[in-house]
């Protein structure tokens, strides 16, 4: 069971673009400046080789304890088809569910200057980079561009230009909230095992529609597993996990007429 808030998937265009042409290295060389050099210098300020970020404004101020008590007993990947965790990526010093679920990530999206597959002997005339930023509650989502143009400018890249798009205000139910207990509760009656709790996802949604908008205690009750190929061409649901989804809706349904908490909107 899972009560998400949604990442903030802001993507960031970084460009450096200093000429519309290139400019053979052998008359120029050592004298242009390359986008593409300044650009990787612009964005090892901002994340590192080991994939840590370096901006406190994009950055959690912490993960509440017990959101780490919720994750305490959460295992990522495993599965036969999962990709091996990398050890050593990320913020040091927390497990890989506290990097996925309670910690923000920088990822470069794409990086391109020049032709990759058939470079010539010139200063390419500009490069490009497109990042999305992974969030969780307590990002200034909305402050993104003036964050990273302030960054940029004190660390000697004024040249480098930064486009912001959209982005999801992430939000995240409070693991104590009486409704996640009471959700819990009656999972773990009809189951007969422990409900495995997530905060909040480790994707987008728009859950501040309802969290935010509506000011309403989201709880999300997944109906498959992590394998299901979600996305692709052959996504599909197995039928015992099927089943159980039916089984676990009943019992929260027949519950929440039965006995649920009283919790008024603030």
């Amino acid at each position: 069971m899972s009560c998400p808030r949604c990442w903030s998937t802001a993507t960031e265009t970084w460009s450096s673009a200093s000429r519309s042409v290139g400019g053979h290295s052998g008359n120029w060389g050592g004298l242009l400046r390359n986008p593409a050099t300044v650009l990787a210098g612009a964005l090892a300020t901002i994340v590192d080789g080991r994939g840590r970020i370096l901006v406190s404004g994009l950055r959690p101020r912490e993960i509440p304890e017990n959101v780490r008590e919720a994750l305490r007993d959460i295992a990522v990947g495993g599965g036969p088809d999962d990709p091996t965790v990398d050890d050593g990526w990320g913020e040091p010093g927390l497990t890989p569910v506290e990097r996925l679920v309670g910690w923000n990530s920088v990822e470069v999206l794409s990086l391109a200057a020049g032709n990759p597959d058939n470079p010539d002997n010139a200063i390419p005339g500009s490069a490009q980079a497109q990042l999305q930023l992974r969030s969780v509650v307590g990002t200034e989502v909305d402050r993104l561009g003036g964050i990273l143009r302030k960054h940029l400018d004190e660390h000697g890249f004024p040249m480098v230009e930064v486009e912001t798009g959209p982005t999801m205000p992430p939000t995240r139910t409070d693991p104590d909230d009486p409704w996640v207990r009471w959700a819990l509760g009656s999972i773990s009656r009809t189951t007969g095992t422990k409900p495995a709790l997530l905060p909040n996802l480790g994707g987008s949604l728009p859950n501040d529609a309802f969290a935010g908008e509506l000011g309403l205690c989201t709880l999300w009750i997944p109906h498959s597993y992590p394998a299901c190929a979600q996305h692709a061409p052959d996504e599909h649901l197995l039928a015992p996990v099927a089943r159980e989804s039916l089984r676990i809706m009943a019992g929260l349904f027949w519950d929440l007429g039965e006995d649920s908490p009283v919790r008024s909107r603030p």
